[in-house]
């Protein structure tokens, strides 16, 4: 099993055997000297129509050969290479891994197939496989509400000897607000885009139920809560502080999150970006109430609930930072202490907008902003490759396309957007994939050469782009 933080050196192409491919101006990709990097056709894993037709429809207007290319590769990896799709029980099921670990997350997985949806209309099979993956985050959730990644049934793990409730069922169990977030949001984006509300069946609603009841434990208005963690381990950022519980909280309406969605321990458990995200998650769930469920009861304890999370982050996680205004700190315990930072995984402060329903000009996201994309933020890398955010999870120096990325899904600067395609471009080294991380000075020193979240978030830069700015492209 590979563990996420191993350090590797370019061992050669990342997502199989070469494929020719097309190009911008009508000319063969190869013609440049850019083969493809998927997988010959009889091994992919999921072969999707409108997913094939998009890919030639982009590329044929992408003036940079080398940009056409990632795309090509990068956009359809998450089909390609981590999807596996069967029927059970007269439903779709879909099982998703995050590549190089043969686990499915339920963050990883609502973000590995999230810029298919809009084509799911377009291709029956497609929209069967985002129903799976729905499905199978709804089975996920009635295993273990507090699980993050999850084994295909009952198997081993390497963490099966962690200090908390493991099941057979489980890869990991760390205890992330995010990762009931994101299906939500998935659920909320498939029902939108395709109108289908057979997902919304008696398991999805038991599921729901867990996650507010979840959400409302982590509250710790009474008590701790069921869940604590603790590892055996070297790295402190993989086990939990005061007896596994977390460090101290006052609670006032936060909702604690263990880890962070690098999988990282929080030194302050109401972790702001996090809860942002769980504001619009609740929001979402009401809607889908109100609207599909006929519960307007239901609807309205999840509005109330969000309202609640909302004026504790702005009472207790938005304050004068000097030399920035007035921003959102990355971490609070209710206590009146802060701490200041970001880190590339998402949900992030940079990625408010993406996520919520915040606006790309207010002014606290926008002092946020400012300040994470600087060198007061301690993650934040300057060298001589590239400049960008990283995080503890794979030390100082290390610069994650996830964050590139995000900065130019989030930007309204066509130079700043321009300045995160030319390091995206530049820092693949050579393999025609995203990594997780690459070092400041040298991309050709990264962690993880199969990593289908920041392929398919980069497609969907591209997608974005192609849509809105085709210029850039």
């Amino acid at each position: 099993m590979t563990d996420r933080r191993n350090f590797i050196k370019i061992t050669g192409v990342a997502g199989g055997a070469l494929l020719a491919g097309s190009s911008a101006a009508g000319m063969s990709l190869e013609t440049f000297g850019f083969e493809s990097n998927r997988p010959r056709l009889r091994d992919r894993k999921f072969v999707s129509k409108a997913v094939e037709e998009t890919i030639r429809e982009v590329t044929a207007t992408i003036k940079e050969p080398e940009l056409a290319w990632l795309f090509e590769n990068c956009f359809p990896n998450t089909l390609d290479t981590t999807v596996t799709y069967s029927e059970k029980d007269g439903k779709p099921d879909t099982f998703v891994i995050t590549g190089d670990i043969h686990a499915m997350w339920l963050r990883d997985s609502s973000a590995q197939v999230w810029p298919y949806l809009p084509l799911a209309s377009k291709d029956e099979k497609l929209k069967k496989l985002l129903a799976g993956v729905i499905n199978r985050q709804v089975k996920c959730i009635l295993i273990d509400p507090y699980a993050n990644a999850f084994n295909d049934g009952p198997g081993d793990s390497p963490w099966k000897d962690d200090l908390t409730d493991m099941k057979p069922e489980l890869h990991e169990r760390k205890w992330e607000v995010d990762s009931l977030c994101y299906p939500i949001r998935l659920s909320y984006g498939y029902w939108k885009q395709t109108g289908d509300t057979s997902i919304f069946d008696a398991d999805w609603d038991r599921a729901m139920g867990l996650v507010i009841q979840t959400f409302r434990e982590q509250q710790r208005k009474n008590g701790r809560g069921p869940y604590k963690f603790q590892r055996v381990t070297g790295w402190q950022t993989d086990t939990v502080a005061g007896g596994g519980w977390g460090n101290p909280i006052k609670p006032v309406g936060m909702i604690c999150s263990i880890f962070r969605p690098s999988d990282d321990a929080t030194i302050f458990p109401f972790l702001v970006p996090s809860n942002l995200f769980a504001i619009t998650s609740l929001r979402q769930l009401a809607d889908i109430q109100i609207e599909v469920k006929n519960n307007p009861a239901l609807g309205r304890e999840c509005r109330e609930f969000a309202d609640e999370v909302e004026a504790a982050v702005y009472q207790y996680a938005v304050r004068e930072y000097e030399g920035f205004g007035r921003i959102f700190a990355y971490e609070a315990d209710g206590f009146g202490n802060r701490h200041y930072m970001d880190d590339a995984n998402v949900p992030s402060l940079l990625s408010i907008p993406y996520l919520t329903g915040l606006s790309l000009g207010d002014d606290i996201y926008r002092n946020t902003r400012r300040f994470v994309l600087s060198d007061t933020n301690p993650y934040y890398f300057r060298g001589k490759a590239a400049a960008g955010i990283g995080g503890p999870h794979t030390g100082l120096d290390m610069i994650w396309p996830l964050g590139l990325i995000m900065r130019a899904l989030t930007s309204r600067d066509e130079e700043e957007i321009r300045l995160c395609l030319q390091i995206l471009k530049g820092t693949h080294a050579g393999t025609g994939f995203m990594h997780e991380s690459f070092h400041k000075d040298d991309p050709a020193n990264f962690t993880r050469k199969w990593f289908a979240w920041a392929n398919t978030l980069f497609g969907e830069l591209i997608l974005k782009l192609y849509h809105e700015k085709p210029h850039l492209l």
